[in-house]
């Protein structure tokens, strides 16, 4: 634990999360079961499976992949750079036009 008695996040490669998942499926135990016996939080190891379903094309109507997610953040960044330039060329081009006068 660190000094204001929260946990130390943990970070788990994506080989290591997609053996756990593959094990958690095989197993046929409960995800609580898993969790507990490999020392895993119940809540994190629960969004891998859910994750692994989604990337597999079982996941439920409407939920993006990792890719898909990857993407939409792009796309959201690169139309707010877009419209900040947009708003920057208008306000350019109402002082020329003043300017012109």
């Amino acid at each position: 634990m660190e000094k204001d008695g929260r946990r130390k996040r943990r970070r788990f490669s994506a080989e290591y999360k997609a053996e756990t998942v593959q094990l958690v499926q095989r197993s046929g135990k409960s995800i609580g079961q898993m969790a507990l016996e490999l020392g895993i939080g119940e809540t994190a190891l629960r969004r891998w499976v859910e994750q692994a379903e989604v990337e597999a094309g079982r996941g439920p109507e409407g939920a993006l992949k990792r890719s898909e997610r990857e993407e939409l953040v792009e796309l959201r960044r690169e139309n707010r750079r877009l419209r900040l330039e947009r708003e920057i060329l208008k306000k350019a081009t109402a002082f020329f036009a003043k300017e012109s006068e």
